[in-house]
């Protein structure tokens, strides 16, 4: 007998060293990829970016879409609270010009509290009226000139207001119409 043959244990023991263990290395090695697996994996992914992509533009567009139709109604209601302001005052006008005649002190009492009434939706839709005091310095922002007169005054101070100007939250809606003084 030779010697290979007077230890089998030994052989197998070479050979199962030589072996790769169930679950030990083969857990460690790549898994080989072929291409038409990657180009699949690839297109999955491309899919599934293009549909991202796509519910991405779509919420934008929603968001836009919102943003413009808030803008619209915030255009389209934003005298609202004003007008809530105003409609009593109206009221109050119809029912002056719906009362019998009786003297023009009541009469005049009663436009006195209905412009009282205005005075009041005015301040509370912040719309603020300017009317210069005569003396008042000129002042081209909130005033505009209408004619100027020889007067005992300071140059360019103002003689008398011909028509009230308004300003919305420090906004000049109307300036006011004055007259001005000019040296003798």
């Amino acid at each position: 007998m030779t010697q290979e043959n007077q230890n089998p244990a030994s052989e197998q023991e070479h050979i199962a060293a030589e072996t790769p263990a169930e679950g030990g290395a083969e857990a460690s090695v790549p898994e080989v990829k072929t291409p038409e697996q990657e180009i699949a994996e690839l297109n999955q992914k491309l899919t599934e970016m293009q549909d991202n992509y796509l519910r991405a533009k779509a919420e934008g567009e929603n968001i836009r879409r919102r943003a413009v139709e808030d803008i619209s109604k915030a255009h389209k209601f934003a005298i609202e609270s004003f007008a809530e302001h105003l409609v009593p005052v109206t009221d109050s006008l119809y029912a002056a010009l719906n009362a019998e005649a009786v003297d023009a002190k009541a009469f005049k009492e009663g436009l006195e509290i209905t412009l009282k009434q205005l005075l009041s939706a005015f301040e509370k839709g912040r719309l603020t009226e300017i009317n210069p005091a005569s003396g008042d310095k000129f002042d081209p922002h909130h005033h505009q000139a209408i004619a100027s007169i020889p007067s005992d005054q300071e140059a360019n101070t103002v003689v008398s207001v011909l028509q009230r100007g308004y300003s919305i939250a420090d906004r000049i809606l109307r300036p006011a119409l004055v007259t001005v003084s000019t040296p003798k």
